[in-house]
């Protein structure tokens, strides 16, 4: 276990999970939590070993948003260092998006304002069936900025459209009828659920699942009529089918035998 200021970063077997430990905050992040959990997922993208980046919760929540003494600080900054502060922020948010490998938000209790663009830009969110949800910031006077992109991605326009104007909260099967999570199950499930998925996982060979990110990316809001279309993914799946990660897979599936990154 690592601990820093406001996170804790826990590894175990292929797994790395990082845990907003703030609980007295509700897992509150400021400019401290951002720094930290940016320099975390950067050394995390480096490490071949990890296989998948879970970002969990200490205490009673998975997170609360921004800290309004935080936000309430920067209100009195001057515009050149609110700007640069925002960016770290959306520089957390991409770097989070763009992890090589898996990355999954546990969620449970309250995820409002920015925990729900931490959400978003993960790959796969499980949540307790008690989470509570919302994009607030209307409320304060503030727009989910930052966080639209990835949220907009998730739950569509048309929803962003309602929930970043009411600031309403909403409830776990709502966030999964909405996009925003796969799955939810009773809390004292989470672990067990979440235990599921990273064994599921493992099964996937990982440089077939960077690549396979990197194909959604390089395919979002692009026609399969499109030429350039048609000659990314057969140039993609040529490159993958000689490399030597899925001679292995295919040789595994012929022998009977688990292949190696599964083992």
């Amino acid at each position: 276990m690592e601990s820093y200021e406001s996170l804790q970063l826990e590894h175990a077997g292929h797994g790395s999970t990082l845990w907003l430990n703030r609980p007295e905050r509700h897992n509150a992040f400021d400019q401290t939590m951002i720094a930290e959990l940016q320099h975390c997922l950067a050394r995390l993208a480096q490490q071949s070993q990890v296989r998948v980046v879970v970002l969990a919760g200490r205490g009673k929540s998975f997170c609360a948003g921004a800290d309004l003494a935080w936000m309430q600080r920067q209100a009195a900054a001057r515009y050149e260092d609110n700007l640069e502060d925002a960016r770290a922020l959306a520089r957390l948010l991409r770097t989070l998006a763009q992890m090589p490998q898996p990355t999954v938000a546990r969620v449970h209790g309250v995820a409002l304002g920015g925990a729900l663009g931490l959400i978003a830009a993960c790959d796969i969110a499980i949540a307790a069936l008690d989470s509570s949800f919302g994009t607030t910031e209307v409320r304060l006077g503030l727009t989910p900025s930052t966080i639209a992109p990835y949220l907009i991605e998730a739950i569509g326009e048309r929803a962003a459209r309602r929930y970043f104007q009411t600031g309403e909260r909403f409830d776990a099967p709502q966030a999964l009828r909405l996009g925003l999570i796969h799955e939810h199950c009773d809390a004292e499930a989470l672990d067990r659920q979440l235990a599921a998925l990273l064994a599921a996982l493992h099964e996937g060979a990982p440089l077939a699942q960077a690549r396979s990110k990197r194909l959604i990316g390089a395919l979002h809001g692009r026609s399969a009529a499109d030429p350039e279309v048609l000659e990314h993914t057969a140039e993609s799946i040529a490159r993958v089918r000689a490399g030597q990660e899925a001679r292995e897979g295919i040789a595994a599936f012929f022998a009977r035998r688990k292949p190696p990154w599964a083992q």
